[in-house]
C-alpha cells in the first residue's frame, strides 16, 4: 500500500516504515503527525484518486530528526563588468518515518 502526500509544497510516494526528508516541520522528535493532503492511495489494483484530495485519508509519521542540508554554493558573475558575488545556503529539513497510511 502506497499515497501520494503533499508537505512542504512537495509532493512523495510513501510507504509505511519508510523514511525521507521533507521542509521543516515545526513540532518535537518523538511526536506523531498527521499528514492530511493525500493526493492518492492505492493497495494492489484498488487505486483512489482525490479531485484533488482523497476524502478521509491520512498518513501518520513519527518525527526521527531535524537537521540542515548540504551548503550549496551561488555564484553570480557578469563578465567584463567586475561584478562577482558568492552565497551560500543550506536548507532545514525535518526527517520522518512513515508509521501508517489509512484510507
Amino acid at each position: 500500500m502506497y499515497a501520494v502526500i503533499k508537505t512542504g509544497g512537495k509532493q512523495y510516494r510513501v510507504v509505511a516504515g519508510e523514511k525521507l526528508k521533507v521542509e521543516q516541520i515545526t513540532a518535537d522528535v518523538g511526536s506523531e503527525i498527521v499528514l492530511d493532503q493525500v493526493f492518492m492511495v492505492a493497495e494492489g489494483d484498488n487505486i483512489k484518486v482525490g479531485a484533488p484530495l482523497v476524502d478521509g485519508a491520512k498518513v501518520t509519521a513519527t518525527i526521527i530528526s531535524h537537521g540542515r542540508g548540504e551548503k550549496i554554493r551561488i555564484f553570480k558573475m557578469r563578465r567584463r563588468k567586475h561584478y562577482q558575488k558568492r552565497q551560500g545556503h543550506r536548507q532545514n529539513y525535518t526527517e520522518i518515518q512513515i508509521s501508517g497510511i489509512s484510507a
